[in-house]
This record gives C-alpha cells, sequence and structure tokens, in this order.
C-alpha cells in the first residue's frame, strides 16, 4: 500500500474533482487543505508518503525538500509545466516528475475579465453601490476599436487575442520566436516589442516565465506605454519589475493594472500594490475553475495509476 498526499487543497475539493475510489480502496489518500509555508513544514508532513499530487506553483519542491524527503517516489504537478519544481534535483534523488493536461480556458477569460472590470472602473462602482455609496462616480472607456497588445500568441494568447478582436480591438502581437506569419494565422499582426508598448490600449501578457523573460518588463517598457492603458498580468509575476510597475502605477504613468500572478506568491499583505487603487488584484485565480480542476484531478488519478502499473505517462524530463 502506498500513502498518497494530495497538496493545497485550499477549497477543499480535490476528492470530489475526480474518481479517487480505486486508489483510496488499494492505498492511503490523504488531502492537505492548509498550505505547508516552508521547507520544515513540507518535510515534516510528507515524510511518510511515496506518492505527492501538487497543484501547479502553491508548493515548491526544492533540491533541499527533495533531500528530506527519502520515500517519495512520484511526483504528479497539475498542468503541463511547474517552474516551482527543480525537476533536475528529482532526476538526481530518483523520483519520477509527471505533469496533467490543462486547457487555458480559464485563464483567458480571467484576462478578458480584467480588461473589462478595468476599463470599467468595476472595482470602484462595486464599493460605491454598498450601502451608503454614491451613484455612477466614475467615466468607463470602449475597448472597442482599442489595440490589444499580446505579449506572447501561443494557444493561451491567441484565445485572448480572439475574444478581444470579437471585441472589435486590434490585435497587435510579439514574443521573441513569433513571425509575421504565425501571428497572421492567429489573428493578429506582429510588431517588434517597443511598438507593442506604444501603440497598445492594453497590453496582456502570456509568456512562460524563463530567463529571458524574468524581468521582461521593467521601467523601460512601462514608459513607453500610453499613460491610458492598462497592463494586465495572468502569466507570471517575475515576467513583471514589480518595484517599477508600483512606480509607474503611483506616478499615473500607465491607467491601470490587472495582476493574478506576482512576484511572491501568497502576496504579503503589506505589499504596496495592495494599497494601489490603481491595481484590480486577484489570488492567482486563473486556473481556478470548477472544469479546469476536474480536467487537473482526472489527470492526477490518471498519472498516479500509470505510474503504480510501471507505465508513467506525461513524464517530465
Amino acid at each position: 500500500m502506498a500513502a498518497i498526499a494530495i497538496l493545497d487543497d485550499y477549497q477543499n475539493v480535490a476528492l470530489g474533482m475526480a474518481d479517487w475510489s480505486r486508489l483510496q480502496k488499494a492505498h492511503k489518500v490523504v488531502a492537505f487543505n492548509e498550505r505547508l509555508r516552508d521547507v520544515d513544514a513540507a518535510a515534516r508532513a510528507l515524510a511518510e508518503f511515496q506518492i505527492v499530487g501538487i497543484m501547479r506553483e502553491r508548493t515548491p519542491f526544492s533540491r533541499t525538500l527533495f533531500e528530506r524527503l527519502p520515500k517519495l517516489k512520484l511526483l504528479v504537478t497539475t498542468g503541463k509545466r511547474n517552474a516551482s519544481i527543480d525537476l533536475e534535483a528529482a532526476k538526481a534523488h530518483g523520483i519520477t516528475v509527471c505533469a496533467t493536461g490543462g486547457a487555458g480556458r480559464s485563464t483567458a477569460e480571467l484576462a478578458v475579465g480584467m480588461m473589462i472590470a478595468l476599463a470599467r472602473h468595476f472595482r470602484e462602482e462595486f464599493h460605491a453601490m454598498r450601502p451608503g455609496g454614491g451613484w455612477q462616480t466614475t467615466l468607463g472607456t470602449d475597448l472597442e476599436g482599442k489595440t490589444l497588445g499580446m505579449l506572447g500568441l501561443g494557444n493561451l494568447g491567441a484565445k485572448v487575442g480572439r475574444i478581444g478582436a470579437a471585441m472589435g480591438m486590434k490585435v497587435i502581437a510579439w514574443s521573441q520566436n513569433l513571425t509575421p506569419e504565425q501571428a497572421k494565422e492567429r489573428g493578429a499582426e506582429r510588431v517588434e516589442k517597443d511598438e507593442l508598448f506604444r501603440r497598445s490600449d492594453v497590453i496582456s501578457i502570456h509568456l512562460v516565465l524563463s530567463a529571458r523573460t524574468r524581468g521582461l518588463i521593467g521601467a523601460r517598457e512601462l514608459g513607453l506605454m500610453k499613460p491610458t492603458a492598462l497592463l494586465i498580468n495572468t502569466s507570471r509575476g517575475p515576467i513583471i519589475d514589480e518595484t517599477a510597475l508600483v512606480s509607474a502605477l503611483k506616478e499615473k504613468r500607465i491607467a491601470g493594472f490587472g495582476g493574478d500572478t506576482f512576484e511572491v506568491e501568497p502576496l504579503p499583505p503589506d505589499h504596496p500594490l495592495r494599497a494601489e487603487p490603481r491595481a484590480l488584484l486577484t489570488p492567482h485565480l486563473g486556473y481556478v475553475t470548477e472544469e479546469t480542476y476536474r480536467d487537473f484531478y482526472a489527470g492526477m488519478v490518471e498519472a498516479i495509476d500509470a505510474w503504480l502499473a510501471g507505465k508513467p505517462v506525461n513524464v517530465l524530463a
């Protein structure tokens, strides 16, 4: 019998999102609802488990943690990649790491929702509609006819671009490897990075975090943006220099920021972005929908079953 841990089940729904019955009959399956806040806490809680399932980028698995989990043999992450796993360390310790699928539709919807919410001042008007509040306190702006700049035009970026185009937005795009032909096939015009920052009324980030994209958006890039422009990040926090972003918002050099991902997560309670009135923030909700969870946890069960049968699937190298 194997001991199986499911981590970071914040909403206490993991065991209801897939059919775990076969695994529960033959093995010990434990869901953790509370976040394991550091290596010591994770090492203590997981010492007896051979299999661990994790929600992408909630609990980091570093070399230090792998060293302290000698019984661990299989790590399954939701999603197709997880930058918070040290894959080299996992390999060195003989641990198989597998992934699940992930459609990305929910993140695309959140990105578009943030654009609309910022353009129409939903947050301010919501608070004004509470008891004792005002009536029509802000002046919104249309997205139709505006330019939507896509930083990244892969599957997820292309979804956001198509929705923007359906609303009547002009879609332009840039990434390091994007060609004009690829952009045209996905309904966008390929431009250079600086031109994208200068022309866009809304910029939405859909890049994978890597050495090339970490800190990609700094003071220089923010300085190229229109003072009326909006910046949306549902990708990865470290792509933006947060110090430069806070300065740009405070000095009103851009109109607003919609952020779902941050340099440090959970976002510290005293982080200056939390106090910034031009920032609309959500706690990494891009993938947090029932439909996505069902895909994720069904994939986790499949990966565990396959590994137990000696035929691992979706192995991350």
